[in-house]
């Protein structure tokens, strides 16, 4: 194997350490621990899980960004997310 060749497989090597570690790092974001609940963004039956009474589980809210209906997103974002009918919670908003 001559110089030319080395460095194209170090440099190979280097591409598929770097791509790995940033799917690691997509796969990571969806663990439970790094998400958190983030209430009135889900869209009529898009929710994740139990939206109220009257609902069971994943995609059974009634309508556009019900309040008491929940959606997984990464910690920190909920706050930020706005809809028509206002901003994320973490806490079920009173409809």
């Amino acid at each position: 194997m001559n110089r030319r060749q080395s460095l194209a497989t170090a440099a190979f090597a280097l591409a598929a350490v770097v791509a790995g570690a940033a799917m690691a790092q997509d796969k990571g974001a969806s663990i439970k621990g790094e998400k958190e609940k983030c209430y009135g963004i889900a869209k009529a039956g898009q929710n994740d899980c139990q939206a109220g009474p009257g609902t069971t589980c994943a995609g059974t809210s009634k309508v556009d960004y019900q309040g008491n209906a929940w959606k997984y997103v990464p910690k920190g974002t909920c706050d930020t997310m706005t809809t028509p009918k206002g901003k994320g919670s973490l806490q079920p908003i009173k409809m």
